[in-house]
């Protein structure tokens, strides 16, 4: 146990009296003084040891234990599928692990942004104004759409009463945000029980969740529609009102009883616990299915350390499931609407081929069930299952439960580390599929959109805040495309073996604990030992671009010296190919200085030769081989791509003597 605060200051006053115990039987006064005044000064210094220690201590424990805040939510809803409307009872498990005493607590109200002139609404409409390209910068699917939402089709959420540990509370609701002040403050590491009765209107499919979606006719998407309590991390309150992007959430338990008509079929997130009863293919096989009378059935699911719960209903749903091991089963349910069936069939033989792939490179999926399900708009994650809208996309979505479901990033404040990581390991596990093992190939799109971004000077830094993009586009192209390109030119920095043994030990360190980008860049630095700061500083912090030439040659004394130039602001170590005419090949590897370090070998077929590290306030570096000019036939850097140099033109020199 550690000690804080003025019990630092209790300790010292213990030994200091125990000490001064030891001594008060001398005779002598005089000698007296003197033992207190040399053992006053022996005890300060001891004492503000002990504290030093203590508070390293508590800091070296903080960084390989971060606290989490936690949640066990139980719910009751009915659901009304003449008006689109439910009433639900909430429960909630509240348990403070965090140090700090909380005077007051926030829930999102996601369904309230679906309201004509919302905050989500008035953000879109401005984004049409500005035109990117020949197009209205607004996301397709919400255009002005929610400002001409009739009563009967916008969503709400509704608090209609609101108790901790039995006692009302006072609460305001501000758009998509509820504030509650306590009573009395929640102490840390207590735990209090949230009682609520809300009720909501299921909304016309606009984003992300709603209803009767008119590109495949799914009647319920059912994302983002309780309320949700806020993350409390070191960084405080996370009450980020819902404007356009992705989510943050408490792990915790979810138990969820969803009452609805008889013929509706479910499919989502957590472990149907009633199987027998419901039926519609999640009974055991050979199990008689008896449901209880009447003209509603009640699916009860349980979901164990996730963040979100997720559903979708729909009578016309089809479902059907495969069992790839002992302890997990792959479901689809889906409708035959604007896609084949044998589409949708298809994700699953080929999600069974690529599981073993996935979690050797990327981790073990923990859960014993995941989902895909027709409906949404293009495709959302959620824990232990996702929403899209035709089956391609399907692996993009999955491999957020690695990214989103299981690390968890805050995607508000780091989308890159969620889409961009996703992008990513969705882009590997197709070239896997696909026997592709070329990057210039599986990653094609990804630095394509990089460098349209680039060229047309719309990049914002990584850093910045998901909804305060200037553009959609530079978003997108950001969060996905960039975010993917970091974790492909991390390959290229410390090896492509070294970059996945970072990604395996960033999940077996962070998975459940809400990393963020000094955390990741610790593991990679720590596996990796070398120093990557800087790559942080420019690739991530930054608009910098990397761009590098090959400015000139010449020869002295029989050996031919090959000067670099670097055109671009961010700095890179450097692989330089040499083909000679006699049909060898050597590889030049020129490190970057901030680095201290160098990367294996990569390809052993081909002898490397380790030059002096490149300082990045030099424009140009000069290194030399042991051969003769007229012996060289090509010289190029970065012969594998991987590095984002906007300007691969003057990469390469092929001569001809």
């Amino acid at each position: 146990m550690l000690y804080r605060g003025r019990n630092n200051f209790q300790i010292f006053n213990l030994i200091y009296g125990l000490v001064f115990l030891r001594f008060i039987h001398l005779k002598d006064p005089v000698a007296l003084l003197k033992k207190i005044f040399y053992m006053n000064r022996f005890l300060y210094l001891f004492g503000f040891s002990i504290v030093c220690l203590l508070l390293s201590a508590q800091t070296s424990i903080s960084q390989q234990d971060r606290w989490q805040q936690r949640v066990k939510y139980f719910m009751d809803i009915h659901m009304n599928v003449s008006n689109n409307r439910f009433t639900g009872k909430q429960r909630l498990e509240y348990t403070n692990n965090s140090p700090d005493t909380l005077f007051r607590v926030f829930y999102h109200l996601y369904w309230n942004a679906f309201q004509p002139n919302s905050m989500m609404d008035a953000h879109s409409r401005e984004l049409g104004k500005i035109i990117v390209g020949r197009r209205q910068d607004w996301d397709t699917r919400v255009k002005d759409r929610i400002l001409n939402l009739k009563p009967d089709e916008i969503g709400y959420q509704k608090i209609l009463s609101l108790k901790m540990n039995g006692v009302a509370q006072s609460f305001k609701e501000e758009e998509t945000i509820l504030e509650v002040k306590l009573n009395k403050p929640i102490l840390p590491k207590s735990t209090v029980i949230f009682d609520m009765e809300f009720e909501a209107q299921v909304p016309l499919q606009v984003r992300r969740s709603g209803r009767d979606n008119p590109q495949n006719t799914v009647r319920y998407s059912m994302s983002q529609w309780y309320p949700k309590i806020c993350e409390y991390d070191y960084q405080g309150w996370h009450s980020t009102p819902y404007v356009a992007r992705e989510f943050y959430g408490v792990w915790g338990d979810f138990d969820v009883k969803i009452t609805i008509d008889k013929n509706y079929i479910i499919g989502g997130t957590g472990y149907l616990q009633n199987p027998a009863q419901i039926g519609y293919g999640y009974e055991n096989p050979g199990t008689k299915v008896t449901r209880p009378a009447g003209d509603q059935l009640t699916w009860h699911f349980f979901a164990p350390n996730v963040h979100d719960f997720m559903w979708a209903a729909d009578p016309e749903f089809k479902h059907k499931s495969l069992k790839v091991r002992n302890d997990l089963t792959l479901h689809v349910l889906y409708k035959i609407s604007n896609a084949p069936e044998s589409d949708w069939l298809k994700i699953l033989e080929t999600a069974s081929k690529a599981l073993p792939y996935i979690e050797k490179t990327f981790g073990p999926y923990p859960y014993k069930q995941y989902s895909f399900v027709h409906g949404g708009d293009d495709g959302m994650e959620y824990p232990m299952a996702t929403l899209l809208n035709q089956p391609a996309g399907w692996m993009h979505e999955w491999m957020h439960s690695w990214y989103q479901g299981m690390l968890a990033t805050n995607e508000l404040e780091y989308p890159w580390m969620d889409e961009g990581f996703t992008q990513y390991a969705g882009a590997r596990v197709w070239g896997f599929l696909n026997n592709d093992t070329v990057p210039s190939s599986i990653f094609k799109k990804e630095y394509e959109g990089y460098f349209g971004l680039v060229k047309i000077n719309l990049q914002e830094p990584l850093t910045t805040y998901a909804d305060y993009f200037n553009t959609n586009f530079s978003y997108n192209v950001s969060s996905y495309y960039k975010g993917a390109i970091f974790l492909e030119q991390l390959g290229y920095i410390v090896g492509d073996e070294v970059r996945d043994k970072i990604l395996l030990e960033y999940y077996r360190q962070w998975r459940f604990k809400h990393p963020d980008v000094v955390d990741f860049f610790h593991i990679a630095e720590k596996v990796s030992n070398m120093k990557l700061d800087w790559y942080r500083d420019f690739w991530v912090n930054s608009i910098k671009t990397i761009d590098y030439s090959i400015d000139s040659l010449w020869e002295e004394g029989g050996r031919s010296k090959i000067r670099l130039r670097m055109i671009g602001k961010m700095p890179m170590p450097i692989d330089v190919l040499l083909q000679y005419k006699d049909g060898t090949k050597a590889m030049a590897y020129i490190p970057q200085y901030s680095m201290f370090g160098e990367k294996p070998v990569e390809d052993k077929s081909i002898p490397r030769q380790i030059c002096t590290p490149w300082k990045w306030t030099d424009p140009t570096y000069t290194f030399e081989i042991n051969r003769r000019l007229t012996d060289l036939k090509i010289i190029e850097i970065d012969p594998t791509q991987r590095m984002a140099d906007i300007n691969r033109s003057n990469n390469k020199l092929e001569l001809s003597w």
